[in-house]
């Protein structure tokens, strides 16, 4: 189990690729070159990571896009059976798939988690969310509830998924919102461990959630006070080791990483400015309860949703990009999850120019 929780590498600062599963990953732009998430580029995707040797790959559970000219996130693939796919056709990369708890029944998931980490060897990796998209829950046919009651259910729903994954048999669970009876599941998760689960859970009680049940808890940064946020870490890891629990911290950010600063800024700027579809992300405003004639510093919350709604953006050299990321290890984390514009097209310069100085600062291991 130290090895899943340590997703299979001794690498001081895990490196991940998030939300390629999704059309547009997490850049809200037209520009023609926008990642457009077909099963195929994604399973070109995971093989070209494992030879650089990423670590994981986490994608967005997402039902429903956001509109505007490209329909943002529009287009998306199921999360488990993705990462059921990437694992039978690679060998190291550990790979997500992210659940709303709310909306798949207990027993089949814990079945099709189950499923996806033989398939993988025990490379898969729970990601729990509990929601918070009403568009989506319509969809289903569910509603939404208050926000700490879905963590009220989260808890029983992951409280259901362990027992399966357990040697117990033909058990019962009476809870507030979930009763079963007689449960048998078989298979058991792979080598007798079970898979690494994550929460990224913003609010007080989200982040509880996570500290008290997950192996990993993601937390969105947008800007560098490296003496604050190691507090933040330090503060996430003590209050999950009170509660007996020994927890990684991961980031999300955005990298643009070009020869020079310069062509990286100006490429940054035109995708992010020139080419944004503020129709999607007034849309995303407005779902969050965020408006122009109400909303103080409307216009620069708008301008942060164009590169994702949370994370750090890393724009420039080579260089630049391996000192923002020697400053994510500086504030404690053990890993980030970041996005490019374009996966295929960006993610070989990366390796080719930033792994390498990785390694040189002791933050990677080589080969």
């Amino acid at each position: 189990m130290r090895d899943r929780l340590a997703l299979y590498s001794s690498h001081k600062l895990k490196l991940g690729l998030f939300g390629a599963n999704c059309s547009s990953a997490r850049a809200v732009t037209r520009v023609p070159e926008r990642w457009q998430a077909s099963w195929e580029d994604c399973l070109r995707l995971a093989q070209m990571a494992e030879r650089y040797g990423i670590d994981f790959m986490l994608p967005i559970g997402r039902w429903k896009g956001y509109g505007g000219e490209t329909d943002f996130q529009g287009t998306t693939l199921e999360t488990v059976t993705w990462a059921a796919g990437l694992l039978a056709k690679t060998e190291r990369i550990t790979v997500f798939g992210t659940v709303h708890a709310p909306l798949i029944h207990p027993v089949i998931a814990a079945k099709e988690f189950v499923t996806a980490d033989l398939i993988g060897s025990g490379r898969f990796g729970l990601n729990v969310v509990v929601g918070w998209n009403e568009g989506e829950f319509e969809m289903f046919g569910a509603t939404q509830r208050a926000h700490e009651e879905r963590y009220a259910y989260g808890q029983e729903w992951l409280d259901a998924i362990k027992a399966m994954w357990s040697d117990a048999e033909d058990f019962d669970l009476d809870g507030r919102y979930i009763k079963l009876r007689k449960v048998r599941a078989k298979p058991k998760p792979y080598g007798g461990t079970r898979p690494l689960i994550m929460n990224a859970g913003a609010s007080p009680r989200g982040r509880e959630f996570a500290l008290q049940n997950c192996d990993a808890f993601f937390t969105a940064i947008r800007l560098f006070d490296v003496a604050r946020i190691a507090r933040e870490v330090a503060e996430a890891r003590s209050t999950a080791r009170a509660a007996g629990r020994e927890i990684g911290v991961y980031t999300t950010g955005q990298i643009v990483c070009r020869a020079t600063a310069r062509e990286a800024q100006d490429y940054y700027r035109y995708w992010t400015e020139e080419m944004a579809d503020w129709a999607a992300i007034d849309t995303i405003m407005a779902m969050r309860g965020e408006y122009r004639e109400t909303t103080p510093d409307y216009e620069r919350l708008r301008r942060e949703l164009v590169n994702g709604m949370s994370g750090f953006t890393m724009v420039g050299s080579p260089d630049d990009i391996a000192d923002s990321l020697a400053r994510v290890s500086a504030c404690g984390f053990d890993g980030i999850g970041f996005s490019f514009v374009n996966f295929l097209d960006e993610l070989p310069y990366f390796a080719q120019e930033v792994l390498p100085r990785l390694q040189l600062l002791g933050l990677r291991e080589k080969g």
